[in-house]
């Protein structure tokens, strides 16, 4: 089998998904390619080059919904964004862990770019809409990260705490109403708790931005129309 970028980085996600982040070592993955580790290197500059590659490649597989629909809110498609990312990351083990730290390709910056002007032709501002994306990102990440880093004694340690806390009664409903829910609600309800403080202090700084651009001459600029 010829060695190109497209071999390594097969040969690199399944190793990911067998050893996870901690054994993941350009060492083993020559060995399962049966080639010496400077090979790799003929291919990826070093090791940091490659896991931003094999994160670019799950991006590119797994993430699909990367622009709004026709006639598709800024408040839907940043959910629906989220929601792709989410699954994108939780595709392969370790997914958020490898996401984490890593340099965005300049070939995707086209792509940012598209993200970025979708959202500010839907009525955000370029500042917030930028800072929605980050926002809502970081979040995904770090909720995919603590649904990945579960241990396997997880349900023993669960018991533990609830145990403990059976006598502290607003705790224990908290307690309960966590488990009830599972990651996927939990997950929904704080892109909803992000979204909807959006909405209130886009809605909030409208009539400021409109009497700035009176004051200025310039016709004003509409804000997000409310949704019904």
């Amino acid at each position: 089998m010829k060695l190109d970028r497209d071999v390594i980085l097969q040969a690199a996600l399944a190793l990911l998904d067998e050893v996870g982040m901690d054994k993941l070592s350009t060492r083993l993955l020559a060995e399962r390619l049966g080639v010496q580790q400077p090979a790799l290197y003929w291919h990826f500059k070093n090791k940091r080059a490659l896991l931003d590659a094999m994160n670019g490649e799950i991006l590119r597989r797994s993430h699909h919904r990367k622009l709004p629909l026709p006639d598709e809110s800024w408040e839907s498609f940043l959910r629906e964004n989220a929601r792709s990312f989410r699954r994108a990351l939780l595709a392969r083990r370790d997914g958020a862990r490898l996401h984490a730290g890593s340099e965005p390709d300049p070939g995707d910056l086209d792509m940012v770019e598209a993200q970025l002007a979708a959202v500010v032709r839907l009525g955000v501002p370029p500042a917030q809409a930028m800072t929605l994306l980050i926002a809502l990102g970081r979040y995904t990440v770090g909720c995919v990260l603590e649904q990945q880093a579960t241990p396997a004694d997880a349900a023993m340690q669960q018991q533990t705490l609830d145990a403990a806390a059976a006598s502290r009664p607003l705790l224990a409903e908290a307690f309960a109403t966590y488990r009830a829910a599972g990651p996927d609600a939990l997950f929904e309800i704080g892109v909803d708790l992000m979204l909807e403080g959006a909405k209130v202090r886009l809605a909030a700084q409208a009539p400021q931005a409109r009497r700035r651009a009176a004051a200025e001459g310039a016709p004003p600029r509409r804000g997000p129309a409310p949704r019904r």
